[in-house]
């Protein structure tokens, strides 16, 4: 029996398979702006239902159904419909690597319209908006429960499936680096690299591509980020942010700027990292990094958002000083215990 199995109870598995196995249509969602996890789990699913002979759609809650660039070789976006296409009140619906309903943007009325909604998510923040739970947040990804939901569903895995999950472990493992990489995520990734998939294709993709305009915008970036050595409790936090002025100097879709987080995290006097990305609309995005002793999950989730203890976010409509105002009070390390005292 795997991890996945144990930290999931038998009837929710069980339920979940019934389920989908009575229903007509699937109607598949995934939180807006997806990552490779996101859009990975929901497609991988996607495709081995699809190649099932299951009637599967599939979206996301943007104004624009729009594929980041990084991820656009992924298989199966054929199932992707534009939200007004989405079924209004779905028999069932499906949603990945969501953690809360308002993740799900624009689809969030459809998820609370319909008849059955199964939750597949790995984050600890997941607030159990669904009829159904799926959430494992000791899974390196959310792609994880979906490999084992497949299999349960007596589902075969290909290189195209595959390529999804693997693209969701990957990305949300930092290629292995982070601290959620598990002896199950390497037996994963293992059982998908036997399908024939190209792991050196998919890292091409997802981590080494970007246009020229990428640069000029990540020299802007780096040029104004701050560093602040007394916050988070003394540990410091190194911040920056990336206007949509930025972006459109140099053409750059907002999709293009979700790496600069990486690069900033990097400062060695900071246990925190922040970046905000100004969307085409004129809200804000804040990513947030830290290196282990501030939760950032729960600072992000104090803001309307959430995610991982080492890698969180949320949404601002505010500037950006008044943004940072408010985040920086959070990102406060744990208060440590009083040390036993022993009596004279």
């Amino acid at each position: 029996m795997t991890a996945i199995e144990t930290a999931i109870g038998e009837p929710d598995w069980r339920r979940a398979a019934d389920l989908i196995h009575g229903a007509g249509t699937l109607a598949l969602a995934c939180h807006v702006s997806p990552d490779g996890d996101a859009l990975g789990s929901m497609l991988g699913l996607g495709l081995a239902l699809a190649r099932s002979g299951k009637k599967v759609v599939a979206s996301f809650g943007d104004r624009l159904l729009e594929v980041p660039r990084l991820l656009r070789f992924l298989p199966g976006q054929e199932l992707l419909v534009e939200v007004a296409a989405y079924p209004a009140e779905p028999d069932l619906m499906i949603t990945f690597d969501a953690s809360t309903m308002e993740r799900l943007g624009l689809l969030a009325p459809h998820a609370g319209k319909a008849g059955e909604l199964l939750v597949i998510d790995h984050h600890v923040s997941n607030t159990r908006f669904g009829t159904v739970h799926l959430v494992d947040p000791s899974a390196a990804s959310t792609t994880m429960v979906v490999e084992e939901l497949i299999h349960r569903l007596g589902l075969p895995v290909d290189r195209s499936v595959a390529t999804c999950l693997y693209a969701g472990l990957v990305t949300d493992t930092g290629s292995f680096r982070h601290s959620v990489t598990t002896p199950a995520a390497h037996a994963m990734a293992g059982r998908l690299l036997e399908t024939g998939l190209r792991p050196e294709e998919l890292a091409r993709e997802l981590w080494d591509r970007s246009p020229y305009a990428y640069l000029r915008v990540l020299g802007a970036a780096l040029g104004r980020a701050t560093l602040e050595p007394d916050v988070a409790g003394g540990h410091g936090l190194v911040w920056t942010f990336v206007s949509r002025a930025d972006r459109a100097a140099e053409g750059l879709p907002y999709d293009e700027v979700e790496g600069v987080i990486d690069v900033v995290r990097r400062v060695d006097e900071a246990e925190v990292a922040v970046v905000l990305k100004e969307d085409d609309d004129g809200g804000w995005n804040v990513s947030t990094r830290s290196k282990g002793v501030v939760d950032v999950a729960r600072a992000c989730a104090a803001l309307g958002g959430g995610g991982h203890a080492r890698a969180a976010g949320f949404s601002s409509a505010l500037p950006v000083a008044d943004t940072m105002a408010a985040l920086r009070p959070l990102l406060t390390p744990p208060v440590p215990p009083h040390p036993h005292r022993t009596e004279p």
